[in-house]
């Protein structure tokens, strides 16, 4: 299910130019990526130089899941290399990567910067997304592979949403394979939720690394899904939602 839009159940008014700028940031970093490939290298996120401390640079192969080889090019990265847990959360592998991202971030985000506020926006973003890249790291402490993306903070952006809005309606268009269908409208306990439970099982299955799990940081999603709902949950008496009756759409879907 590939998300498109979502009912707005919110009173309180005013632009949430925090989440705007943050997708904003992602494409501008995107593009340098696209101009100079070591800052990619460098300021990617390497849970073996995180748990050692040390930043590893040089050509490295590896064998891939298909039998082949890859080369895995580990440049300078940032002192003290920890830093790399907030660097790599602005950037993405590839067009389809950061459009993901930032279609999810657009949708889900605005109404979870509303109900927190814009300071704490920043905060429970920025947290989310380093306790995403530890959760990673934890995962996988002796590898050098990179990773990157913003995939673990906006978890945690899915979480909050889930944990405060579960009733809204999210309009969505389903996929069969390349055929998209027509958009059908579902609550957003059924978008997030099984979205939820496909990290988790994958998460698990990437213990045992293969073919079907490899190239994707499942325990990233579900260390930012797991710090978003916990923070939301225990900040939910001091969030005001904004709620409001919503006015459901007339158009067939």
């Amino acid at each position: 299910m590939i998300p498109i839009g979502d009912e707005d159940t919110s009173t309180q008014p005013g632009v949430p130019y925090v989440n705007i700028a943050i997708i904003a940031i992602n494409v501008v970093v995107f593009l340098y990526q696209l101009l100079d490939p070591n800052f990619t290298n460098g300021y990617s996120a390497v849970p073996a130089e995180i748990t050692s401390g040390t930043d590893i640079v040089g050509r490295f192969l590896l064998p891939a899941p298909d039998g082949t080889s890859v080369v895995i090019d580990e440049a300078p990265g940032p002192n003290p290399i920890w830093l790399t847990l907030l660097t790599s959360m602005f950037m993405h592998g590839g067009w389809l990567h950061i459009g993901g991202n930032m279609l999810f971030l657009f949708i889900f985000g605005d109404n979870i910067e509303k109900a927190y506020g814009h300071i704490k926006y920043v905060v429970f973003y920025l947290v989310c997304g380093i306790i995403a890249s530890i959760a990673h790291v934890f995962s996988q402490p002796d590898s050098i592979i990179p990773s990157l993306g913003a995939s673990g903070a906006i978890s945690g952006v899915l979480a909050a949403y889930l944990v405060l809005f579960p009733t809204n309606r999210v309009k969505v268009l389903l996929t069969l394979g390349v055929i998209l269908l027509r958009p059908i409208m579902v609550p957003a306990v059924v978008m997030i939720g099984i979205w939820a439970l496909l990290q988790f099982v994958n998460g698990l299955g990437a213990i045992a690394v293969s073919e079907q799990t490899s190239g994707v940081a499942y325990w990233a999603h579900i260390g930012g899904f797991i710090a978003g709902a916990l923070i939301t949950l225990l900040a939910k008496p001091f969030i005001d939602r904004g709620d409001r009756t919503p006015a459901r759409m007339s158009t067939p879907y």
